[in-house]
């Protein structure tokens, strides 16, 4: 038994090794896991699995999932594992960090498993951003990636697209969602088209809802006005939501004047992270 950096490296039989129920990754690709038990064959496991003992003594996986299965596809006698001291909490930010490093977790599985950390010790977001070491605003931009819906989640993966276009495609009201994915992946948009397309179909739900409201005439010139700001200012906050950045505008208006209320959470700042626009 050897210690790497204070850490054990145990060579152990794969069924030796337990796998918890929440771990991150849920889907596997089995034409993958062939791929990667073809390289093992060849190259062996050239980087060890992290391993720790549970409450029952157990040595449970805390990252290398793919490696563990390719390994006992090969029918592998032992596979090295580096035994870590950590704690249930401790262990499961390591799962994720690990696997995202590693690009074994779509986005939706990654936003999931830090979800399901966050609300299962009762973790502030700002500790986990922390944790993971990531930006406060990436983590936040991670997590409302949750909020698109199941059809939109497949499609997104299904094509390929990367974070930006899931981001664009929550930008978009929900029943455009689909006309904007379509187009999205029918004609092969670049993230500039469509961060385009996204605008003109948040443009045109915004000019519906403003002829369907009731309102007092006003000067022509100050609808052109008005018109040119609210879409400059709608371009600037998706390019800042697009970026990581969580800004949120809201408009309100009556007889006398409009109003655009801007605001942007400060990641430094405790009093910050928890603010939502009210």
């Amino acid at each position: 038994m050897k210690k790497m950096f204070e850490k054990k490296l145990l060579f152990l039989k794969p069924n030796e090794i337990v796998c918890p129920i929440s771990f991150a990754r849920k889907y596997y690709d089995d034409y993958d896991i062939k791929n990667l038990a073809d390289n093992i064959a060849v190259n062996g496991v050239i980087e060890p699995l992290i391993i720790r003992k549970n409450e029952l003594g157990n040595f449970e996986l805390i990252a290398g999932l793919r490696r563990l299965k390719a390994s006992k596809m090969l029918g592998l006698r032992r596979i090295p594992c580096i035994l870590q001291v950590a704690d249930d909490e401790t262990a499961a930010f390591i799962s994720i960090s690990e696997n995202t490093k590693r690009t074994n977790l779509n986005m939706f599985e990654e936003a999931e498993a830090i979800k399901e950390v966050i609300t299962r010790y009762e973790t502030k977001e700002g500790e986990a951003a922390d944790r993971l070491g990531i930006a406060y605003s990436n983590l936040q931009s991670k997590l409302n990636l949750l909020k698109l819906d199941s059809l939109s989640k497949k499609r997104i993966l299904l094509a390929g697209l990367n974070q930006r276009f899931a981001r664009l495609a929550l930008y978009v009201p929900e029943e455009k969602r689909q006309q904007f994915l379509n187009a999205v992946i029918k004609d092969c948009l670049s993230l500039g088209g469509a961060k385009e397309l996204a605008r003109q179909l948040v443009a045109d739900e915004e000019d519906i809802i403003k002829h369907s409201e009731q309102s007092p005439p006003v000067r022509k010139a100050l609808i052109g006005d008005e018109r040119l700001f609210a879409n400059s200012l709608s371009k600037l906050i998706l390019t800042m939501q697009v970026s990581g950045i969580e800004a949120y505008s809201r408009k309100t208006e009556n007889e006398k004047y409009i109003e655009y209320r801007i605001r942007i959470p400060k990641p430094q700042t405790e009093n910050y992270r928890q603010l939502k626009l009210v």
